[in-house]
């Protein structure tokens, strides 16, 4: 039998014998929206938790738009043209309205690039586009310091706007539980000090800080506290299908509607099986995802409740831009010489993170957990000294070895990869 798995702009064939037991693991039928603008218009008109949009931008002068980077396929193309369309009917000057990159510690987003993100040229050409850059202190205003210590600096351009939108894909993360809403302002357009103090070990070796769990979730918790900082914000919110369709989007208040599109998604993300399994098999979602190396850690983690320990976990992820940015290869290069436990108590003795060394304290997990064998095409050889796990060149003799190996013929694919959670439960 033959599995389609995400990868690159494409779909990558993994060849598996009729005589295994192949399990697929997939978000169930989803709904979608036949119409996706007017779902959007819909949203905005019949809000959670607040005033419907027109009322909300009566008389507001100033308004920024959050809007996530080029790794999260959110459909910007269809929110951002209903949006600022129901912003300027309702009074708002197309000059004073602000759409901002929020990307955290990432790179900008420009040119070409930044075209495909936004998905709309009306909206490039009329309306001013700005990337965030985390390293500007000049950029930033103090908001606060919250109950645990961590110092609060935002993106001044949006807490000074007297209308604060963010937009986002609601999908699993790795350590905030859920992405989007209040992950958006914190990290999304935060002061690198606030980053990497979110970003420090004591929030991530947390248990609970993991892929769909808010209860309990520290990092979450305070994500949460910083938004009460910021006070009046509100929140597009978007889930889609496998194939990248809008299945459910609402707009309300940020952490109301948040929770909202979370008990939508978790219907479809959170998959239940009944046993481990000793090959997994799985991808990195595909393009924009699997860009680089450093997301492609969330692919490796998304799956790991069901790898038996001692297993083989198998990968395909593009890897087009190669291992990521400068910084993860040096956090890259100390996992390589100090070995998985120097490298977490070397972290562990840090109020704050070095740049990006969070995807390498992630990669941790399944590198733990079994053996990782890596299909990244887009990695060069010497980047890929740098990876800590096993390279392969056929997935499919990869997966038909880890069968042999193991004495067993049961294997599990994850197609969209990180974007379902399967976990196992006992019936």
């Amino acid at each position: 039998m033959r599995v389609d798995i995400n990868f690159g702009k494409g779909r990558f064939p993994v060849e598996l014998s009729d005589d295994w037991q192949v399990t697929v693991i997939r978000k169930p039928p989803m709904p979608i929206e036949g119409d996706e603008a007017f779902a959007v218009a819909r949203a905005l008109e019949s809000p959670v938790d607040c005033a419907p949009l027109r009322e909300l931008a009566s008389g507001r002068s100033k308004v920024c738009i959050l809007i996530c980077d080029i790794t999260r396929p959110v459909p910007n193309g269809v929110i951002l043209p209903v949006l600022i369309e129901k912003l300027i009917s309702a009074g708002v000057e197309a000059k004073e309205i602000t759409v901002m990159v929020a990307t955290g510690l990432h790179r900008p987003n420009e040119g070409p690039e930044l075209a495909e993100l936004v998905g709309d040229s009306w909206v490039l050409e009329n309306i001013n586009v700005v990337n965030h850059f985390a390293t500007r202190d000049e950029d930033h205003v103090y908001v606060g310091t919250t109950k645990s210590g961590t110092v609060v600096r935002l993106d001044r351009r949006f807490i000074n706007s007297d209308l604060r939108i963010v937009t986002g894909l609601v999908e699993p993360h790795f350590f905030a539980g859920y992405s989007g809403g209040r992950k958006v302002i914190a990290p999304g357009i935060a002061h690198a000090e606030t980053i990497t103090t979110l970003h420090n070990a004591h929030f991530l070796e947390h248990p609970k800080t993991t892929n769909c769990v808010l209860e309990g979730n520290q990092l979450h918790a305070e994500q949460l506290e910083i938004v009460s900082m910021v006070g009046d914000a509100y929140a597009v919110n978007t889930v889609i299908d496998e194939h990248r369709n809008i299945s459910f989007v609402n707009f309300g208040e940020i952490i109301i509607s948040h929770l909202d599109a979370v008990s939508v998604i978790r219907k479809f993300a959170e998959v239940p099986v009944s046993q481990q399994f000793p090959t997994v098999v799985t991808s990195c979602a595909g393009y924009p995802l699997d860009q680089t190396y450093y997301q492609t850690v969330k692919g490796m983690v998304g799956p790991l409740d069901i790898l038996c320990r001692g297993g083989s976990l198998i990968v395909a992820s593009e890897c087009s831009e190669g291992l990521g940015s400068t910084q993860y290869v040096e956090a890259q290069r100390r996992l390589s010489t100090l070995g998985p436990e120097g490298f977490l108590d070397q972290i562990k003795q840090k109020t704050h993170a070095a740049i990006d060394e969070w995807q390498t304290e992630m990669l941790l997990r399944p590198i733990q957990r079994g053996d990782v064998h890596l299909y990244a095409p887009g990695l060069s050889h010497e980047e890929r000294k740098l990876t800590g796990v096993r390279m392969i060149e056929n997935v499919n003799q990869a997966v038909r070895e880890s069968v042999h190996k193991n004495n067993d013929t049961r294997v599990a694919i994850v197609p969209e990869g990180p974007y379902v959670i399967p976990f196992v439960k006992l019936t």
